[in-house]
């Protein structure tokens, strides 16, 4: 059962972007300095502050598990691919799954985390295989590029979509 405020985009469909909330006007400074390092407020970059851009990163995620009939894991991976729009390509058969994308993220360790949340965010909602993750390969579009070029990269899986092995 999911748990948001009505109307709410389900977690890991939004922008991707934290933030936290001030402590506001009447906030005294009289909690213990430990718990004040737990909370921070994000402010923008002022003017002529460098702001991190986000890059694309191309991901690769493969799950595995107990077999499941072949028309439940098409379902589940159409659905995440109806849930998750930027999804590129998925390969599956009855015991696992290969999951292609691109994440725009800061770094190599946002992109990473958003991929390892995916599968498990969307299990439920997609109607996902209680399957794990067994694979993760995270790699940004320069070297993405330059496997292909060089006939060594992953080509792509299949044409965009849900596709068997």
């Amino acid at each position: 059962m999911r748990r948001a405020r009505p109307g709410a985009p389900p977690r890991g469909t939004g922008g991707r972007t934290l933030t936290s909330v001030g402590a506001g006007a009447d906030f005294d400074g009289s909690r213990p300095a430990d718990r004040r390092d737990e909370c921070t407020t994000r402010t923008e970059p002022a003017a002529g502050q460098d702001h991190t851009q986000s890059k694309l990163w191309h991901i690769t995620l493969c799950v595995s598990g107990a077999e499941i009939p072949l028309k439940e894991v098409r379902r589940g991976l159409e659905q995440l691919a109806h849930d998750h729009p930027f999804l590129l390509t998925s390969r599956y058969a009855n015991d696992h799954a290969e999951i292609r994308y691109w994440e725009e993220a800061r770094d190599l360790h946002d992109a990473a985390a958003v991929a390892l949340r995916l599968w498990g965010e969307h299990r439920s909602s997609a109607g996902l295989p209680p399957w794990v993750i067994v694979g993760l390969e995270v790699i940004d579009r320069e070297t993405y590029h330059q496997r292909i070029a060089e006939g060594y990269g992953p080509p792509p899986a299949a044409p965009v979509g849900v596709h068997p092995y």
